[in-house]
């Protein structure tokens, strides 16, 4: 946030920057916002904060240091707790951190989820990984240079809940049948008990429209032609360094709320 936004009265920061009949957007403090933001108002909130860089040289935005990291998020997450609805649920995309120096990884995102549900009161939800196949190869000393780890292309995703019952539903992301999935509908199956113990009843020949989703979700990153990037180029604007695609959020979005709720970044 720029000094000038910091010099200004503390209700300017409840007045959007801009607005849409799709929601609004403000800039400035979100600690400051949340304040003003009446109990019980939200029915999701989806977020990817700045992750602990401790690798690279020259960060692309200000980091907050790794030992801090667990005590400065909980600062947000006392407000998320209290502006959520009952059924309201928190899903954080939170990326890896290598320790620096050596080729191990750090278990910041373990400890913040622990400290959500231990001493904010969240619920686990469910864990979620997102898949970026286009993610570049790094840390580049260990996988490229000495070639000892294979490059990180997975987020974690946390999605946390307020209650132990969120409101959610699969069946709106579903995603396309497979082939063989179409073909079994088609021909049907014969009933048996797979080694694993389930057992393949005529309940699997049902068409629900659509296979339910796994937990891994794969979705590249690579928006080079994107609104986004052209308008950012032509007002000669920097482009922010980490972004996350609009399908991740957007899932979340479909499963957890419904027409006409509130979701908050």
């Amino acid at each position: 946030m720029t000094k000038a936004l910091r010099d200004f009265p503390r209700e300017c920061f409840m007045i959007p920057f801009y607005e849409t009949e799709s929601g609004q957007a403000y800039c400035g403090d979100a600690l400051e916002v949340m304040k003003e933001l009446p109990d019980e108002s939200l029915n999701l909130i989806v977020t990817s904060p700045p992750f602990p860089l401790t690798f690279q040289k020259k960060t692309p935005y200000t980091s907050v240091r790794l030992e801090q990291y667990v005590n400065w998020f909980l600062g947000f997450a006392e407000h998320f707790m209290r502006l959520l609805r009952p059924d309201g649920g928190l899903v954080i995309d939170i990326g890896c951190v290598w320790n620096k120096g050596v080729p191990t990884k750090s278990l910041y995102q373990y400890h913040l989820l622990i400290a959500l549900c231990e001493k904010i009161g969240f619920h686990f939800a469910q864990d979620f990984y997102w898949y970026n196949p286009g993610a570049l190869p790094a840390p580049a000393e260990w996988v490229n240079v000495r070639r000892i780890r294979a490059k990180a292309a997975v987020d974690l995703v946390w999605w946390l809940s307020k209650t132990e019952w969120p409101k959610a539903d699969n069946r709106k992301v579903l995603r396309e049948y497979s082939d063989d999935m179409l073909r079994l509908l088609e021909r049907g199956y014969r009933n048996k008990a797979r080694p694993s113990g389930h057992n393949i009843t005529a309940k699997f020949k049902k068409d629900h429209g659509g296979a339910i989703p796994p937990n891994m979700l794969e979705f590249g990153n690579n928006d080079s032609n994107g609104d986004y990037l052209k308008k950012c180029l032509a007002s000669a604007l920097p482009v922010h360094p980490a972004r996350f695609p609009k399908n991740l959020p957007e899932f979340f979005i479909k499963m957890c709320t419904d027409t006409g709720d509130v979701v908050l970044d």
